[in-house]
C-alpha cells in the first residue's frame, strides 16, 4: 500500500516526530492575526483565509499536511498560551487556523462547525448521546471526516488521556495472524446513523470497516454504531445482526487497539492542537474527573476538516464521505437543513 506503512509504540519515544513547538515568532502571528480580526468585526460566518493570513506558520501547517497524509498520520501543535486568551478568542483563532488547513465539514444533524467536547451531562447510550458530551472512557475509533482536530482549552483535574493507534498497523497484524478475518474486515457490515441520517434515508446503511482505493488504505470503525454489536446500538427489525465472523473480526480489532503495544497516548495541555488522518488512525480517551469549577472543567474544541491532499476512497465509502475523489470537500453528518452553528448546540435525551 501506499503512504504510511503503519507504526507501533515503540516508534513514538521521540516525540519530534509528532510534537512541534511553535515558534515566538508563530504565536505572535496568531496573536496579531487575531487582534486585526476583532478590529475588524470578523465572526465566524464572514472570517476567511485571506482574511485571516498566517504566512509565517505556513510551513508548520505544510507539515501538518504532510505529516497526516505521508507520515505517521497524527501530528500535535504545542506552545499556544492558552491562558492568554478568553475562549472566544481561542474558538475564532481555532477557526482561522482551521480555515488556512482545509474546509471544515457538519459534525451532527444540527450544524455545528465546531464542536465542544466536554462533559454536556448526556448519556452515552441515549439515541442522541455521542461520546465526546460525556466524561466517560471513549473505546476506540475514527471519525467522520478526512482529518479530526482538537484545540484543549482546559484539561481535567484527573484523567483524559489522549489514546491513539495506528490503523494500519492493525490492519497489517491481523493479515498476518488472521487473513480469513481480514477479509471479513473488507465486507460490508449493518451501520446505524444514531440518529444522524439525513430526511428520509434509512436509519442504517452498508460499509466495510477496511477499504482500499489505487493503493491507498481507509479505515472507518467505531464499533458502538455496528448494528447489533455490544452496547448502544441494538439490534433493529429486518436489520441483520453481525454474523459470528463480523463479530469475531471486530472483537479482534479492539483487541489489538487496547494492547499497549500498538497504541500512544499524551496528556494533553491547554493550547495543544492535535490532528489525526482519520482513514489511519484511531483515537481513544479515558474517563475524566473534571473540576467543580466550571470554567476549569475539561473544554476541548473539534473541527472536521477536508484537506487538498486527502486520498482517493472506494466506492464503498460514499454513503458518508459522498465524493471519493482526492482533494474533494467530504465527509461529516447531513445537517438536517439547520444553519451552521460554531458552538454544540444543547441537546436533551
Amino acid at each position: 500500500m501506499k503512504a504510511q506503512k503503519g507504526w507501533v509504540a515503540s516508534d513514538l519515544e521521540d516525540t519530534t516526530k509528532w510534537i512541534y513547538h511553535l515558534s515566538t515568532a508563530e504565536i505572535n502571528e496568531l496573536d496579531s492575526v487575531l487582534k486585526l480580526a476583532r478590529k475588524n468585526g470578523e465572526t465566524f460566518e464572514t472570517l476567511t483565509k485571506e482574511r485571516f493570513p498566517l504566512p509565517t506558520l505556513k510551513g508548520t501547517f505544510d507539515r501538518v499536511l504532510r505529516e497526516l497524509e505521508e507520515g505517521m498520520g497524527f501530528f500535535c501543535l504545542r506552545g499556544l498560551p492558552a491562558e492568554k486568551y478568553s475562549k472566544e478568542d481561542l474558538r475564532l483563532m481555532y477557526w482561522g487556523i482551521g480555515l488556512n488547513l482545509g474546509t471544515a465539514v457538519t459534525q451532527s444533524n444540527r450544524g455545528d462547525m465546531l464542536g465542544d467536547v466536554r462533559d454536556h451531562g448526556v448519556q452515552l447510550k441515549s439515541k442522541k448521546g455521542r461520546g465526546y458530551m460525556t466524561n466517560a472512557h471513549l473505546p476506540f475509533h475514527s471519525d467522520s471526516a478526512d482529518v479530526v482536530c482538537l484545540m484543549v482549552l482546559r484539561v481535567a483535574k484527573l484523567g483524559g488521556v489522549s489514546r491513539f493507534v495506528s490503523s494500519l498497523a492493525v490492519h497489517n497484524e491481523i493479515k498476518q495472524t488472521r487473513p480469513d478475518l481480514l477479509k471479513v474486515l473488507y465486507q460490508p457490515f449493518n451501520w446505524s446513523w444514531k440518529g444522524q441520517e439525513a430526511h428520509g434515508q434509512p436509519p442504517t446503511y452498508l460499509q466495510p470497516m477496511y477499504s482500499e482505493k489505487d493503493g491507498f488504505f481507509s479505515s472507518r470503525f467505531i464499533s458502538q454504531h455496528v448494528v447489533g454489536y455490544g452496547t448502544g446500538t441494538e439490534s433493529m427489525p429486518g436489520i441483520p445482526d453481525p454474523t459470528p465472523e463480523q463479530r469475531e473480526a471486530i472483537d479482534l480489532v479492539v483487541k489489538l487497539t487496547e494492547d499497549p503495544k500498538f497504541f500512544g497516548e499524551m496528556m494533553f495541555e491547554p493550547g495543544d492542537m492535535q490532528f489525526m488522518n482519520n482513514h489511519v488512525m484511531y483515537h481513544s480517551r479515558t474517563s475524566f474527573e473534571d473540576f467543580e469549577e466550571p470554567d476549569r472543567r475539561r473544554h476541548l474544541i473539534r473541527m472536521w476538516l477536508s484537506v487538498h491532499n486527502s486520498r482517493p476512497l472506494c466506492d464503498s465509502m460514499h454513503v458518508i464521505y459522498q465524493d471519493p475523489r482526492p482533494g474533494a470537500v467530504r465527509g461529516g453528518f447531513p445537517a438536517h437543513d439547520a444553519p451552521r452553528v460554531f458552538e454544540t448546540p444543547a441537546i436533551t435525551d
